[in-house]
């Protein structure tokens, strides 16, 4: 099979005919008839899933996989690469943010260029100004504690080779955050610039992100455990000198020490920083706990697909 286009569902009810249709339409253009179309529902409350039984009901070219529940955006996009079977996987979310008709640029410079991946990079962040602040601090954030210069202001849609989808698919941590793998798997990648649009109002708030970047920082940088140990030892150097000072006053000059604001002070905020280290050391054995259960990160209820004959 010559090309996979691959989806996630989670209230899409609104868009997914429009893009079951535009999908349809480019990949005739690119394939002719040799495509098919993954649709993962990622337990969406709406009625996306009825919805696209209907479509794979009448239509042989898509693959409808049903999750069990709502594993999440990440999870739900690497199952529906599971499932991909062309040698090109065009992956785009179903919101129509991104347009489907993307598929001919990309394709286009995939081939001229002879690369592995071409993926789809903002000219300019959507939202306002919050979110745009919020999606820039993300990435120096994470570029500062991993040392990884992920592309920013990239989004969904991207066109892949099968070697290079075979490469990302043998990652199997159970804490997904799938543009640092995007990233570590290398290859050859190449940027398009594209618009994104603006259909629904973003489900990543602030708290979320925050949540992301912990996640993110934890599974691709061991930097937080060592800048503890540095904080630690600095600490202890000064809290060494200050010592050291505090006897020569009071053997030269029988000063009398005094001062419990100051002891009070210094208690307060060590003991906060030891139980903020405590909980990132806490993050990291999480981790570990979540990977050594071996747990699938999903769960496939049914697949719905018309055969062809």
């Amino acid at each position: 099979m010559k090309l996979s286009i691959v989806s996630t569902l989670y209230q899409s009810a609104p868009h997914l005919i429009e893009f079951y249709q535009r999908c349809v339409s480019v990949a005739r253009q690119w394939a002719q008839d040799d495509f098919e179309i993954v649709l993962v529902n990622d337990g969406s409350p709406d009625d996306s899933l009825e919805k696209a039984i209907d479509i794979a009901m009448a239509d042989y070219h898509v693959k409808v996989v049903d999750l069990s529940r709502n594993f999440g955006h990440h999870k739900a996009m690497m199952t529906g690469l599971q499932h991909a079977q062309g040698d090109f996987i065009f992956l785009i979310d179903s919101d129509l943010e991104e347009e489907p008709e993307y598929l001919n640029p990309f394709a286009e410079q995939l081939l001229s260029q002879g690369c592995d991946v071409v993926y789809g990079v903002q000219q300019q962040r959507k939202g306002g100004w919050f979110e745009r602040w919020s999606g820039q601090g993300f990435y120096r954030m994470f570029e500062a504690l991993t040392g990884l210069a992920l592309p920013k202001n990239i989004v969904t849609a991207r066109l892949m080779t099968r070697r290079y989808v075979n490469a990302l698919l043998m990652h199997t941590e159970r804490e997904v955050f799938i543009a640092g793998l995007w990233y570590t798997t290398g290859f050859t990648q190449q940027p398009h610039m594209v618009t994104k649009h603006s259909t629904s109002q973003t489900s990543y708030t602030f708290r979320r992100k925050m949540a992301v970047l912990v996640n993110s920082v934890t599974s691709f940088s061991n930097a937080p455990l060592i800048g503890i140990f540095y904080i630690g030892l600095s600490i202890s150097g000064l809290a060494s000198v200050y010592c050291l000072y505090l006897i020569l006053l009071w053997l030269y000059r029988a000063q009398t020490l005094s001062g419990w604001t100051s002891v009070m002070a210094s208690i307060w905020l060590l003991g906060g920083m030891i139980i903020s280290f405590i909980g990132v050391v806490g993050i990291y054995l999480s981790k570990i706990y979540s990977e050594t259960k071996q747990r699938p990160y999903t769960i496939v209820r049914q697949v719905y697909e018309k055969r062809k004959d």
